[in-house]
């Protein structure tokens, strides 16, 4: 397949490499509005590029991967859908449920592959939690908690700063429950349940940057930090924190999760990684769930001016929960990032184009990881009211699922 990259920033950037050495991938273009970004792209030896959506819309490519600002997801995800395209999305999927059901309907209409870039989907914790799920080992599920903890001075300041130009801090202030399927998708891609309820809170931002304030942003967000306490349809309780203002630092990931069952439970904090039993084992995951690099990742160019903490996500990691063994040969000792997920996200996409089966995240799931983030913010701003979670429903019977444990065969 030919496929085009659009939106040529760090994170894109980050990708191309892989999508040129898959083995199912035959050409990879570039489209970006700066013609700088353009013209960075022959040190990936790109040859063709494109200075809009529309021009690579109308292209002759396949599929299309959409690394762009996060409010544009849906709106560009719809266009490149109706233009006959594949689609390979970053997260969040979108920032409105008409969005969301619009992309579902194309999908559905067109038979289209539809896949979210959801990291955290593939992390080691959320492995090793699904296969222990999947075996009976938790018992029912009865309580999980998802977070994404990113202070902005993590690096987003510069990272909104690349992105967004002169009027970088009214994209900066999206509302923290906007991209909530860091924390949703480790707990929900377990389970397999969805959340059916929510009542959020929020910390109204008091920081002299002014981001998080009404007038200060697109969305007259005055919350920087925002909590959600969500029923899931299995009975469940599922609490899910976004925080853009915290004093919080771990060596595993940005990312920790919690999952209590009826027989058994996962915990992560800042410095353990744990499995604990209803007759009192304690198993220490730390070996297993850490990821151990192959690549060390040498920030050049514009990349040297990025936090630590970006530098970090952008290190190839692998644990040994992880099934390597499935990714193509030709990925071996190439750039990875996120906790080894990025490898597995680019594979994932290029083996449902060409056999025609729906990716672990596609057009469903990632509704049901984005949807309750959209309806918590609408609750933070009634005061923490109980608001219904709307129901988005699963693929249509018959469409089948790559297994994303296994090797294309």
């Amino acid at each position: 397949m030919k496929i085009g990259i659009c939106g040529a920033g760090r994170f894109g950037q980050a990708f191309i490499p892989l999508f040129k050495a898959h083995p199912l991938v035959d050409e990879v273009v570039l489209a970006d509005l700066v013609e700088e970004r353009r013209q960075e792209a022959a040190q990936f030896g790109i040859t063709r590029t494109f200075g809009s959506l529309d021009e690579l819309c109308a292209s002759d490519v396949d599929a299309i991967a959409i690394f762009a600002q996060r409010q544009l997801h849906g709106p560009m995800a719809i266009q490149a859908l109706k233009a006959g395209k594949h689609v390979y999305c970053a997260v969040p999927m979108a920032s409105k449920a008409e969005e969301i059901t619009e992309i579902i309907r194309l999908v559905e209409q067109s038979r289209l592959i539809y896949m979210n870039g959801e990291t955290s989907y593939y992390y080691p914790s959320a492995v090793y939690c699904r296969q222990r799920f999947r075996a009976g080992d938790f018992g029912e599920f009865v309580y999980g908690e998802g977070n994404y903890l990113h202070d902005m001075e993590h690096g987003f300041y510069q990272a909104f700063q690349h992105s967004g130009g002169d009027n970088w801090k009214q994209v900066a202030g999206f509302p923290p429950m906007f991209y909530p399927t860091h924390s949703t998708s480790l707990v929900l891609s377990v389970t397999g349940a969805r959340a059916t309820t929510v009542s959020c809170v929020g910390y109204v931002d008091r920081h002299e940057d002014g981001i998080f304030q009404k007038g200060g942003n697109l969305w007259d967000n005055p919350f920087s930090n925002q909590s959600a306490l969500m029923q899931t349809s299995d009975g469940g309780m599922l609490r899910i924190n976004e925080f853009r203002r915290v004093g919080w630092w771990s060596r595993f990931s940005g990312n920790p999760m919690t999952m209590y069952g009826t027989k058994a439970s996962y915990e992560e904090n800042s410095g353990s990684q744990v499995w604990t039993t209803q007759d009192r084992k304690v198993e220490d995951l730390t070996d297993l769930l850490h990821c151990a690099r192959n690549y060390k990742f040498k920030p050049s160019g514009s990349e040297e001016q990025l936090h630590e903490a970006m530098r970090r996500d952008f290190d190839s990691q692998f644990a040994k929960v992880q099934p390597v063994h499935r990714l193509p040969r030709s990925f071996v000792g190439l750039r990875n990032g996120h906790l080894g997920s990025h490898q597995f996200l680019v594979d994932d996409f290029a083996k449902a184009v060409v056999t025609g089966k729906l990716p672990p995240v596609n057009a469903w799931e990632a509704a049901k990881y984005v949807i309750p983030g959209l309806i918590a913010h609408d609750s933070c701003l009634r005061g923490g009211e109980r608001l219904d979670i709307p129901d988005f429903g699963r693929p249509p019977a018959g469409w089948d699922v790559l297994d994303p444990d296994q090797p294309l065969a």
